[in-house]
């Protein structure tokens, strides 16, 4: 009997690579806080884990016309969006640290429970194979 690693190891694998991508973009608004004019930015997650789910079991939307949304193109790298800022600076930067450290540490939390998800997930089906 064959092992899936797919269905042992559900959608963790997939949030994990989304949350890595999601720190690099919240650590790149926190380097930039002081940065004129720079725009705070962010990816939906859920809509990129979605989007990722939907490409790793196979079901793509078609494009039927030039002019419609390429939705299978970017398998995980989501669009990026720009933040609304509670009270922009007055050089038009809309980082506001705070929240971004907040948002950058619950990234990091969620990571973690991933990625403990993981590794006990791979420690069952070491188990499994050992015959423990």
């Amino acid at each position: 009997m064959a092992i899936s690693f797919d269905k042992a190891l559900g959608i963790h694998e997939q949030a994990m690579n989304v949350r890595v991508k999601r720190a690099e973009v919240l650590a790149n608004n926190l380097a930039n806080a002081d940065t004129p004019g720079y725009k705070a930015r962010d990816i939906d997650f859920q809509s990129v884990l979605k989007q990722t789910e939907t490409t790793t079991q196979g079901v793509q939307m078609a494009r039927s016309n030039e002019g419609h949304m390429d939705t299978g193109s970017d398998s995980g790298g989501g669009e990026m969006l720009y933040r609304t800022p509670h009270q922009p600076s007055l050089d038009g930067n809309t980082v506001d640290t705070q929240q971004e450290q907040s948002r950058f540490m619950r990234n990091a939390m969620d990571y973690q429970a991933s990625f403990e998800f993981l590794n006990g997930a791979f420690k069952g089906l070491t188990k499994a194979i050992t015959g423990q």
